[in-house]
């Protein structure tokens, strides 16, 4: 009896402990953990691989031909150094500052007309004498020169950064400037900013009608010297290429020429432009002066019809390229078309 009633004590017992060992197989299994994805894989479930960047695609190379040969220039350039006055002016036009330009001939130390665009850029001596060390400090990707003014120095610009180099300073500004955008890798934009250029002189030769008929006489006062300047000058190019008239004596395919006072007849003309390029002594003020108050200056016709204006040196003959193009032709505009 005390037997059976053991069994019966210890068989709810047995069912206890049953029940005790399934509750913790269940909860051992709810506490695993599931695998988790990398930071790289998706955000649950089994982990992914990460997925490798793609290998960056090589920069595209070009090569401009130039003065000096054939140079290789690989990606877009955005650090760059102009050894030219003309030059600065076409990284301008084509929305680029340089890291690094020459001193303009005049101004301190770039013409009044850009000296805002380029604040903060660097000098690197001059046409005549650029500064290598400085330049190379500057780690261009890019260097815009001259074989005129820099063909010495090639070599060791060459050294510091790719180079190109244009063969002269052409009145023919244009020359250079398809050049610069080339080797800028900006040659369809170089070519928009022409044909606005192209467009403008068309406008202005329409609204200037007979008036483009004028013969215009261009003189220049230097310290020292006084000039008559022909066709192969900055503002000599850009009277043929707007459609006028130049006095017979003036008609020629050369640079210009240095006169005394009793040549100052052959400035005659039926509009004058005279510019004055001065040092910090002043003397090519003294000479304007002392030529403008000659009484055969005062005898010649076009002074006599007040047809004699005085226009910016920076602008007319010594920066020389696309900026410039238009501020002469905005000149022609308030002195021709007004009349």
């Amino acid at each position: 009896m005390f037997f059976t009633n053991l069994q019966r004590f210890k068989k709810p017992s047995t069912l206890l402990v049953a029940s005790l060992l399934s509750a913790a197989l269940v909860l051992s299994g709810c506490g695993q953990s599931t695998p988790t994805a990398s930071k790289e894989g998706s955000t649950g479930g089994t982990a992914q691989p990460s997925t490798p960047a793609p290998a960056p695609k090589p920069a595209e190379s070009y090569t401009v031909k130039h003065a000096m040969g054939e140079t290789k220039i690989t990606g877009n350039p955005t650090k760059i150094v102009v050894l030219t006055n003309e030059g600065t002016e076409v990284l301008l036009s084509l929305g680029i500052k340089p890291v690094g330009a020459v001193k303009s001939w005049s101004g301190t130390p770039f013409y009044d007309h850009i000296k805002k665009d380029l604040e903060g850029v660097t000098v690197v001596g001059d046409e005549n004498q650029p500064n290598l060390e400085v330049i190379a400090t500057l780690k261009p990707d890019l260097i815009i020169g001259n074989k005129l003014r820099q063909e010495k120095v090639y070599a060791q610009l060459s050294a510091i950064a790719p180079t190109i180099y244009s063969e002269k300073i052409n009145a023919d500004w244009q020359k250079n400037f398809k050049l610069y955008a080339e080797a800028l890798n900006k040659k369809d934009q170089g070519d928009q900013l022409l044909s606005k250029l192209d467009q403008r002189i068309a406008d202005f030769k329409t609204k200037a009608g007979d008036s483009l008929k004028m013969k215009v006489s261009l003189v220049r006062f230097i310290p020292g010297k006084t000039r008559i300047y022909f066709n192969d000058t900055f503002a000599g190019f850009m009277m043929q290429k707007i459609g006028f008239q130049r006095p017979a004596v003036q008609n020629q395919d050369k640079f210009a020429d240095d006169i005394n006072k009793e040549r100052i007849p052959d400035m005659e003309g039926d509009i004058l432009f005279y510019y004055t390029w001065d040092n910090d002594k002043k003397e090519a003020s003294s000479v304007e002066q002392e030529w403008t108050n000659d009484p055969l200056w005062k005898n010649l016709d076009v002074v006599k019809k007040g047809n004699v204006f005085k226009v910016n040196d920076d602008i007319w003959n010594s920066s020389g390229s696309i900026i410039s193009a238009n501020a002469l032709l905005s000149d022609l505009e308030k002195f021709v078309l007004k009349k």
